[in-house]
Formats: structure tokens, C-alpha cells, sequence
């Protein structure tokens, strides 16, 4: 029998009843604070919310952090809201102890159903190709940091704060998969948005808290490697917003973010 992936079996939820799951959140994706990422979290949360839905795919989804979550147990309990005809929305809290840590609230349709009018005024990064690209990590590691263990990226050049020395222009683009490979999904797009060193951190900043994170899933990417691109524009008392994207290896956008955060 095959071992399930580490984000299969790092997502996965067990049904306990009236729309409650029991889930386990481990150290194996954790961030730059050490605790776990704020992008695997909600991963949990679509993965127990697709169990209320009656389509398969999630298109929306808006998630506001209440509290840090904790490697350990964790329950997320689900509500459908409302079901129509191409789209139905649901609710999903995940708990620890009793303490409410993030609240989704995120709608579903059936992404290869999807069928109408289609412009596009933007186009992937404009990267080389990852075999000669450059590994921001050097084949290494981040002490602390290992959703980084999980996940590996190429950069045109290493990123400035890496190197000590900050740029002030915190807008980024490189490619990103998983390290242990497995073709990514929907559920696997919300946690990549938010799997990337803020933007900020070109600015000096050690790091931001995200408050809250909308993504927008716009399609089933295809295999391989996600060109995506990222930037901050507007920080205000300490307060930033950062947008991300994630086209697929075939030239395709397949997700957008936004996420509202606190420099720490």
C-alpha cells in the first residue's frame, strides 16, 4: 500500500458527526512564526467543508485568523448555508481546545461545468524555465520553517532578505510545487497561496500576521510546476495587504489572493 502524500495525510478529516470533523494538525508545515501555516489550516477547513457540499469544487473562499493555531487535535465544525442550482456555500470553524482559531466561509460550484464569456487581461510571469532557474534555499533549509521541507521554489536570483539585503520592492515571481511530488488541486491552491515568504520581507520586515485571506480558485491546473506572482502596494501603520496568483504549467490562472495582514 502506498503512504499517503504528507499534505493528504496532514489535511485529512475524520467525520464525528452533525458536521463535525476530527483533524490532527501536525509540524510539518509550519512557518516562519513556528507555528502551523495559515494556508494549511484552511486546507483543513475545505477538506472538512467538501464532506457538506454537494459540489465539488471550492471557488471562493474568505477565512479571518482568529489565534495562532497548534501542532495537535483540532475539530472543525461545518454548516451548509445555503444550496442553489450551480453554487452552494458552507461555513467551517476550526477549534482547538475552546479556543474558535480561523472561520471560513467559502461557496463550491463544479469548475468543469463552468461554461461562459472568458477575458483575460494579464499573462503568466515571465520566468525561465525552473531547470534554470535559480533555488532560493540552495538545496537547503530554513531552521523553524518547514513548510519549506515540503515545498520547493525557484527564483530568477535569491530573494534580497536572503541575502541580508533587503531590495524595497516587495513584488516577487517564481515557480513552485511540492517537494515530494503529487499533482496539485483545488484544496492544495488555498494552502500555496499563503506558502511563500511575505512580500514584506524585501521591505526589512521579519515577518507579517495575516488577519484575514480570500482566495479566488479559477480552474484545475495541470501538472508540473506554478509560475506565480506576488506583491505588496500599500502599507499603511503597519497594516499591508498582499496579492497573489498561481498559473499552471500550461499558461492557465488557476488561483488569486488577497490577504490582509499585521506587520509583526
Amino acid at each position: 500500500m502506498t503512504a499517503a502524500h504528507p499534505f493528504d495525510a496532514d489535511t485529512e478529516v475524520t467525520p464525528a458527526g452533525d458536521g463535525r470533523f476530527a483533524a490532527t494538525l501536525t509540524e510539518r508545515w509550519t512557518a516562519l512564526t513556528g507555528a502551523p501555516n495559515g494556508g494549511y489550516v484552511l486546507a483543513v477547513c475545505l477538506r472538512a467543508l467538501r464532506f457538506a457540499m454537494p459540489f465539488p469544487d471550492p471557488v471562493v473562499v474568505s477565512a479571518t485568523f482568529m489565534r495562532p493555531a497548534a501542532p495537535g487535535p483540532a475539530e472543525v465544525r461545518t454548516e451548509l448555508l445555503r444550496s442553489g442550482r450551480r453554487v452552494a456555500t458552507g461555513e467551517a470553524r476550526l477549534v482547538q481546545g475552546d479556543a474558535e482559531v480561523v472561520r471560513a466561509v467559502a461557496s463550491f460550484s463544479d469548475l468543469r461545468l463552468a461554461d461562459g464569456p472568458t477575458l483575460i487581461l494579464n499573462r503568466p510571469p515571465a520566468l525561465p524555465p525552473p531547470q534554470d532557474a535559480v533555488d532560493p534555499l540552495g538545496g537547503g533549509a530554513i531552521p523553524g520553517i518547514t513548510i519549506a521541507d515540503r515545498v520547493e521554489y525557484r527564483t530568477v536570483e535569491k530573494p534580497g532578505w536572503l541575502r541580508g539585503e533587503p531590495t524595497g520592492d516587495p513584488r516577487s515571481e517564481l515557480w513552485m510545487r511540492f517537494k515530494e511530488r503529487r499533482d496539485t488541486d483545488l484544496v492544495a491552491l488555498a494552502m500555496l497561496v499563503d506558502a511563500v515568504s511575505p512580500a514584506v520581507m524585501e521591505l526589512g520586515a521579519s515577518g507579517s500576521a495575516t488577519l484575514q485571506l480570500t482566495v479566488h480558485l479559477r480552474a484545475h491546473p495541470a501538472p508540473g510546476w506554478l509560475a506565480c506572482r506576488m506583491a505588496t502596494r500599500h502599507l499603511i501603520d503597519g497594516y499591508h495587504e498582499e496579492d497573489f496568483e498561481i498559473w499552471d504549467s500550461d499558461g492557465a490562472l488557476v488561483a488569486q489572493s488577497r490577504q490582509f495582514a499585521l506587520l509583526r
